[in-house]
């Protein structure tokens, strides 16, 4: 999960849990609230009861005669209310059976009519103080039912609460996903578009929302990066075919000046230099036109039918003598034998390159090696070298034209236009395969892997 979804999942999650905590909480206190009310409303409709038996008694009042007169209604109903009557000055005429030794606190004149105290023997109470003429009639409605059934609530509440929390990681998670839906495929498209895939688009619906501005926007960012690089190809094209003939000619007439300038050494060696460079511009301007080719679908490929082992042992003959003159060695490590279509000479001309390549970053004594693999559908040649490697940043863009990397930590000194590896990508593109590289995992050195359709 990436930074946003996760940070935008974490904060659904707590805000679903928050919100629920918050309503669970008001609930357990409205619950407990009713239920105290709904006790005061007892008791006050018990006291109507006993209004009814006391509010004609004659004063001054008897405690016996209260007795008499409300003691059976008090024993009936035992299991559920206490009750005490007392005069003003305190003195207490009647008492509940079910009250035991106990006495209920007879409150000063500013205790409101109903509240909750505790007795050592009794337990919690809710107690309402009622007037009867000259009495004072105290109801009073034991609170640990309501008190375990609180309990229950928030016993309850807790494990729903943690199951909510639970639930809304897995729902903020599946909404973040949707939500980022539109993100991820703008992701996905600008990881797909390169240089040679510069046709890749957005997927835009009809939502007029921020996420499809951004993805209008970019895909006109997109279309004039596309136009750029095909003005770029284009005119790489252009000139490197333009610029063919007139260097032929002027090789041309560069040899026809060897007769006149062979008695003078200096005249001669002038001339020499000058050809080489003539030679290596009209290898880059070469490698240019193959590559525009390659990239544009102009170039036919005639593919014939190969041995793979016979012509991998032919190439290794001579990525062996290359290794030899440069103190290296070379190795064919595996090497199974099939049937594969493909252009030899192109396929020959690839892995020159990449030999090459790793010849030239390689240090003194290392050793190359290529192997060889096939299954029903491909055919894979992998080649290992034991330089210096690259950083992880740099592999995807070394198959890229004019890319060329320091490699000063071999001793080695070795030019180069930084067409190669380029010209290896659009062979193995016009075969239909990939090719990428990447750095060894057990020692210093590069991998680079190329995969073909059989």
């Amino acid at each position: 999960m990436s930074s946003l979804s996760r940070r935008l999942t974490l904060g659904f999650a707590t805000l679903v849990t928050i919100t629920t905590a918050l309503v669970l909480t008001v609930g357990g206190w409205l619950l407990s609230r009713q239920m105290v009310n709904g006790l005061d409303f007892l008791n006050a409709a018990e006291f109507a009861e006993l209004r009814e038996r006391l509010e004609d008694i004659p004063a001054p009042p008897d405690a016996a005669e209260v007795s008499l007169r409300i003691r059976e209604h008090a024993e009936i109903d035992a299991a559920m209310y206490y009750f005490q009557v007392h005069t003003p000055d305190g003195a207490i005429l009647f008492r509940s059976p079910n009250l035991g030794d106990a006495a209920l606190p007879i409150p000063p004149d500013e205790i409101p009519p109903s509240w909750t105290d505790q007795l050592p023997t009794l337990g919690p109470l809710r107690i309402s103080e009622f007037q009867a003429g000259s009495l004072r009639i105290q109801v009073a409605s034991p609170l640990a039912p309501t008190r375990r059934l609180i309990h229950d609530y928030t016993r309850v509440s807790a494990w729903l609460l943690a199951a909510t929390a639970l639930a809304s990681f897995g729902l903020g998670h599946a909404f973040t996903r949707f939500a980022l839906k539109p993100l991820r495929l703008i992701r996905d498209t600008a990881l797909r578009i390169r240089a040679d895939r510069l046709d890749e688009r957005i997927p835009v619906s009809t939502a007029r929302d921020e996420i499809n501005s951004l993805a209008t926007l970019l895909n006109q960012m997109f279309d004039r990066l596309e136009a750029s690089f095909i003005q770029v190809k284009r005119f790489t094209a252009d000139a490197s075919h333009e610029l063919k003939t007139p260097l032929t000619l002027i090789r041309l007439n560069a040899e026809k000046l060897r007769p006149a300038v062979a008695a003078d050494p200096a005249a001669h060696h002038a001339l020499e230099d000058l050809l080489t460079d003539i030679s290596r511009l009209n290898q880059i301007i070469e490698s240019l036109l193959f590559i525009a080719k390659a990239e544009s679908g102009t170039l036919t490929l005639p593919r014939r039918t190969e041995d793979t082992a016979a012509f991998l042992n032919a190439f290794a003959e001579d990525a062996l003598a290359l290794a030899e003159d440069r103190g290296l060695h070379f190795t064919l490590a595996a090497n199974p034998a099939a049937p594969v279509t493909i252009e030899p000479n192109l396929l020959r001309q690839l892995l020159l390159n990449l030999v090459s390549n790793a010849l030239n970053v390689s240090p003194p004594a290392s050793t190359l090696s290529l192997t060889s693999r096939l299954d029903d559908q491909h055919w894979t040649l992998a080649l290992t070298d034991e330089g210096p490697g690259l950083p992880p940043d740099k592999l995807e863009h070394i198959f890229e034209r004019f890319v060329r990397y320091d490699h000063t930590r071999t001793g080695q000194n070795h030019s180069g236009q930084g067409l190669g590896l380029a010209i290896c990508r659009s062979i193995v593109g016009l075969h239909g395969g990939t090719i990428h590289a990447e750095n060894r995992p057990d020692r210093p050195g590069l991998r680079v892997t190329v995969q073909l359709p059989r």
